[in-house]
């Protein structure tokens, strides 16, 4: 099998056809092993206890403080041999949580809360101009990743927000699309994340955008990240979306437990199903600090008897 159609393949295993549709339950749940767990091992443990089929990847899980890699940075033979424990341990992997384009776009200046000094501002511009000219090569690192892990799917962001952002939509959007035309050439789809600190922040202003852009380009769903920019999750947030365009979905561990943004996710579960949604649905904690391990134990124990409580309620 050549690999164009290594990669097919585990894109139709990763998002069904959408007339087959299949309800949301613990086989289309993942987790970011960075946010579950301390170590890879940890993590493909987390992943069992739960009994999940899948994880998602970002940065490789170490300690606090502790200098760490990308997954899709690795070195060829480490990444081969991180794949290589996923697949003995039983593990799928659900979605590539990359980084790119999450800095500020040259040309343009970020919205800011606090100002910025003159030396301040030419180192983060070179650091930036930097990044903007090596995002093809991150772009084809990402690329061989998804080769390695089976993942044809990979996160993308909108450049760190301006005043104005739709003003600048048609030049992101000529930059998306010239990366999707890449990625389309080996079978990869770009999932551009809402994100607040970005010019897509909310679940509107993505959709806005992605009709700029081609069609294997869609969404990583987010609920909560529009909150900030007074963005209503559900049902407003998600209405705006192109729901046929929906590839990821990622859950917040403070819209599941006792916080003021918990959502409701059965409703939102229902939603997605309803809209025929195929994807994943993975457990991103982002409750920071030494209760973050603990904080996903709780999150996914609230994932998994919520979608117990849907269970017992069907006919």
């Amino acid at each position: 099998m050549d690999r164009r159609s290594f990669l097919a393949t585990a894109f139709a295993a990763a998002i069904p056809v959408r007339a087959t549709t299949k309800s949301i339950d613990r086989s289309r749940i993942s987790a970011i092993t960075d946010e579950i767990a301390r170590s890879p091992e940890a993590a493909i443990d987390f992943a069992h206890q739960y009994g999940l089929d899948w994880l998602s990847l970002r940065g490789v899980p170490a300690e606090p403080k502790t200098r760490t890699s990308s997954y899709y940075t690795l070195e060829p033979e480490a990444m081969r041999q991180a794949a290589r424990e996923f697949k003995d341990a039983g593990i799928r992997i659900a979605f590539l949580d990359t980084s790119f384009l999450k800095y500020g776009l040259p040309g343009t200046e970020p919205k800011r809360k606090t100002p910025e000094d003159e030396a301040a501002r030419a180192k983060r511009q070179a650091r930036e101009q930097a990044q903007f000219d090596n995002r093809l090569n991150d772009l084809r690192q990402g690329i061989r990743a998804s080769q390695v892990f089976g993942c044809p799917m990979l996160r993308i962001f909108t450049f760190s927000r301006v005043a104005e952002p739709e003003s600048i939509y048609p030049r992101i959007a000529e930059i998306i699309g010239e990366m999707a035309v890449i990625a389309a050439k080996d079978g990869v789809k770009l999932l551009i994340e809402n994100e607040g600190s970005q010019n897509a922040g909310t679940s509107a202003e993505t959709a806005k955008l992605l009709k700029l852009l081609p069609s294997n380009v869609g969404i990583n769903w987010d609920s909560l990240n529009g909150l900030g920019l007074g963005e209503k999750p559900f049902p407003d947030g998600y209405n705006a979306l192109h729901n046929d365009r929906v590839w990821s979905v990622h859950i917040k561990g403070k819209s599941l437990l006792d916080y003021p943004e918990r959502l409701d996710w059965p409703a939102i579960f229902s939603a997605l199903e309803r809209d025929g949604y195929q994807g994943r649905l993975e457990l991103e904690t982002h409750i920071f600090g030494e209760q973050q391990v603990a904080a996903s134990h709780a999150s996914m124990k609230e994932i998994l008897r919520l979608l117990g409580a849907r269970q017992n309620q069907s006919p």
